[in-house]
């Protein structure tokens, strides 16, 4: 499956790639940053909601990672990263993504299995073999979904961007990236894939009422819910 190979340094390579915790951890941070690139507040609820844990578990483990000086909690009760957990969750995401490109450009996986996959892989990848799979790659600069891979040394530059939501009946536009929450959905990517709405993929929008927006992609027809339709992210 193609995905950019052009595009802006997204965010520095993260000096704590060499950190190794628990998983839970790690995928905490990923969460948040995922919550912030999406710019949604990361409020425990969300993360509730996101990881599919319970509520207390999810204060448990802030506390914890307030403990180790990766997050703070505003006075809003937002999860905020300190400079070293911003440093240390763009190293994960870095991971994720490149395991995704190796996933889909070497091994041939299809493209709606890889973000589970990569969820394994990411906490395996160490400093040196990241370095590694960039230079093989060919250092791409987003991956499948088309979310950018921070520390690509190549520009980044999408454009200006807005919700597939956000097209009127019959308007048409391309398909830049998939936020992170809808690439757990196996089901809904196996529906997009077939259909040919990828990253690149140009769609119109054939009819929507107050919780499904139902588009045209080159291979067929789409039927999503608003929420998941608000994640697809297309030119503006």
């Amino acid at each position: 499956m193609p995905h950019a190979n052009a595009s802006s340094a997204h965010t520095p390579s993260a000096p704590a790639a060499d950190i190794q915790h628990h998983p839970a951890v790690e995928e905490y941070l990923e969460t948040i940053f995922h919550l912030e690139e999406a710019q949604v507040p990361a409020m425990r609820a969300r993360l509730v909601e996101r990881l599919g844990v319970s509520a207390p578990a999810v204060s448990e483990q802030i506390k914890r990672l307030e403990r180790e000086g990766y997050v703070r909690l505003t006075g809003e009760r937002t999860v905020t990263f300190t400079p070293e957990g911003r440093s240390y969750a763009t190293a994960i995401v870095r991971r994720h993504r490149l395991a995704e490109c190796l996933l889909v450009d070497v091994l041939g996986l299809p493209w709606h299995q890889v973000h589970v996959e990569a969820g394994q892989l990411e906490h395996a990848i160490s400093p040196v073999l990241e370095e590694r799979l960039a230079t093989v790659l060919g250092d791409p600069v987003t991956c499948p979904h088309g979310n950018p891979i921070p520390g690509s040394k190549r520009p980044y530059s999408p454009g200006p961007m807005r919700a597939l939501t956000d097209l009127p009946v019959g308007g048409t536009s391309t398909i830049i990236r998939l936020e992170e929450d809808l690439q757990a959905d196996h089901e809904m990517l196996m529906t997009l894939q077939n259909a040919g709405a990828v990253p690149g993929a140009k769609v119109e929008v054939e009819a929507r009422d107050s919780s499904v927006l139902r588009f045209r992609a080159p291979d067929g027809v789409v039927e999503l819910s608003i929420d998941a339709a608000a994640g697809v992210r297309v030119k503006r």
